[in-house]
């Protein structure tokens, strides 16, 4: 009969690699949550508005925060209990993450804002257009 080993250590070590595992897990999902690069340069609008409402929604980021998070969550834990021999890699990884997700969110956000002026900077210069239109007729 074989028995199993209980020993703190041996559980511990067992923990830590789990743990590695998990943040490791996290980490990958996060990296293919990201957009991808073809999403983000090729369109298929009729449009200007179009065009940057297709690339505001390509640059969602919400799955790959998430799984971000959730890496973090794991990292820090391990972290503190000293869990990790070196785990150098894996805070590189994270905050080169980090800053990608940060920077397609920032890309996000100027879309979106963009994307929110266009209509009203459109109807201003219609509004000019045609203010321009009924001088000239007035002319006449």
């Amino acid at each position: 009969m074989s028995q199993t080993t209980f020993d703190e250590d041996d559980l511990f070590g067992e923990a830590a690699e789990e743990m590695r595992g998990e943040v490791e897990r996290h980490l990958a999902d996060a990296r293919e949550s990201l957009p991808a690069a073809d999403a983000i340069w090729e369109v298929d609008a009729d449009n200007a508005l179009g065009v940057l409402n297709g690339l505001k929604s390509a640059l969602d980021t919400a799955d790959a925060a998430d799984h971000l998070r959730a890496a973090k969550k794991q990292y820090v834990m391990g972290e503190r209990a000293d869990a990790f021999e070196d785990a150098d890699d894996l805070e590189d990884e994270i905050d080169d993450l980090e800053d990608l997700i940060e920077d397609v969110q920032d890309a996000h956000e100027d879309v979106g804002d963009l994307a929110g002026a266009l209509p009203e900077l459109r109807s201003e210069l219609q509004d000019a257009a045609e203010a321009g239109d009924e001088e000239d007729e007035d002319d006449e």
